[in-house]
């Protein structure tokens, strides 16, 4: 039986889970429907379609080097809430779009609103869950994000065929303005300061400083999340040309391709249900060791594919441990970083993310006018998966097991 302490102390995890809940769904509803509308505006352009997925990294590039420096010296809540309700203020504008320059001026301003959200959700949530409670809110966090995979895409299709893209966006600014509603039933937690320094080139550098001071101190924090990131950069070079290889490579059709992304999707929410059954009986550690080694096999049994049943098969093997990985990673994150530094930390992994998502990208596409595309994803999945295994000797040594306990006076002693 559930006490009425529990329910007081999960009260505001449970508000916070909401808003961020509404904002992922409304995101993917939003991704969904802005594709067909730049197809429509452009009159079926698969280059200007395509120009959608290099904006978010560029501006993440422009925008990381200082956003950290601003959002760990003031309030979180206020600059989620804010992002929140621009979110919701630029989707609307869309509305009245009528040419692919206007439309892209709006999508730069989100992608600008959604560097700062990002860094600021992340400590915002690490300040609202208690520390023994995190690893059960990011499990749950999970089946809201691989839900809205499949949820998002499908709200945004029954939109579009019930009004018009235009209506659907619309209406997806709903979601937003939701999550910003619940987020002010949440206190804010930022420590009072006696003065917000002001955001100079000097501020930035010296923060740039401070948290690469830590970062050189804590190499093992940085060892594990690192490795967790080569995952997911090496993940978005192989996906990125997923269209190419599955169709070229093993000649499958698009209806084929579509019928695997559903199911991709499906196993990932499977995953996900199972993590939240499972929660307890795992560690930090088995949650991202299992599902990077999982993950790792999936995309060597997905390179070396030849027919519909073989992908398939990889496709369900990296849908469902992708939630594994990814709540064990983010718990790991949120309990080895600084709370008054995670601000900056998370922009400058993301700014070497992106930096490094671009640079590959661009040496794969140049490659494959070099190299058969079979023999570069074949290789690339090889060397995750020699990487993987040396990541997970690392991280089961026993000498590291402070880094992964699970209770906040624990961590407090070892430290």
């Amino acid at each position: 039986m559930i006490s009425l302490h529990n329910l007081k102390e999960w009260k505001n995890p449970i508000i916070l889970f909401i808003s961020l809940s509404s904002a992922h769904i409304g995101s993917f509803v939003y991704l969904a429907a802005i594709n067909v509308l730049v197809y429509k505006i452009t009159d079926g352009s698969a280059a200007a379609v395509a120009g959608l997925w290099m904006i978010s990294p560029i501006i993440n590039m422009m925008t990381k080097l200082w956003t950290g420096s601003f959002i760990d010296y003031r309030s979180k809540k206020k600059i989620v809430m804010i992002t929140y309700v621009l979110r919701a203020l630029l989707i609307v504008t869309m509305f009245f779009a009528t040419n692919i320059t206007y439309l892209y001026l709006i999508l730069i301003a989100l992608s600008v609103a959604q560097s700062f959200f990002v860094p600021a959700s992340v400590t915002y949530t690490t300040m609202i869950v208690p520390f023994e409670k995190r690893k059960k809110f990011n499990t749950f966090r999970s089946v809201t994000s691989s839900s809205a995979f499949i949820i998002g895409p499908a709200i945004a299709g029954v939109f579009i065929l019930l009004t018009t893209v235009e209506v659907t966006l619309l209406l997806t600014s709903l979601f937003f303005v939701i999550a910003a509603l619940f987020i002010c039933f949440l206190p804010d937690v930022d420590k009072k300061k006696m003065e917000v320094p002001r955001l100079t080139v000097n501020r930035v550098k010296e923060d740039f400083t401070i948290v690469f001071t830590f970062l050189k101190k804590e190499k093992y924090v940085s060892f594990v999340y690192l490795g967790y990131l080569f995952l997911v950069i090496i993940a978005y070079v192989m996906d990125a040309q997923e269209v190419a290889f599955i169709q070229t490579v093993v000649g499958l059709s698009e209806t084929d391709y579509s019928f695997l992304l559903s199911i991709t999707g499906i196993g990932s929410v499977g995953g996900a249900l199972v993590l939240t059954i499972m929660a307890n009986r795992l560690t930090i550690r088995s949650m991202i060791t299992c599902g990077m080694f999982m993950m790792a096999i999936g995309y060597v049994i997905y390179s070396l594919s030849s027919s519909f049943t073989a992908v398939m098969s990889s496709f369900i093997l990296l849908g469902f441990f992708n939630s594994f990985l990814n709540a064990g990673a983010l718990t790991f994150y949120q309990n080895n970083i600084p709370v008054e530094m995670m601000g900056r930390v998370t922009s400058i992994f993301q700014l070497l993310q992106s930096m490094l998502q671009v640079g590959y990208l661009s040496i794969i596409i140049l490659m494959t006018h070099l190299i058969p595309l079979k023999n570069i994803i074949i290789t690339l999945s090889l060397l995750l998966f020699a990487f993987t295994c040396l990541y997970v000797v690392v991280i089961f040594r026993y000498s590291f097991q402070r880094y992964f306990t699970e209770k906040g006076e624990e961590m407090s002693s070892d430290e």
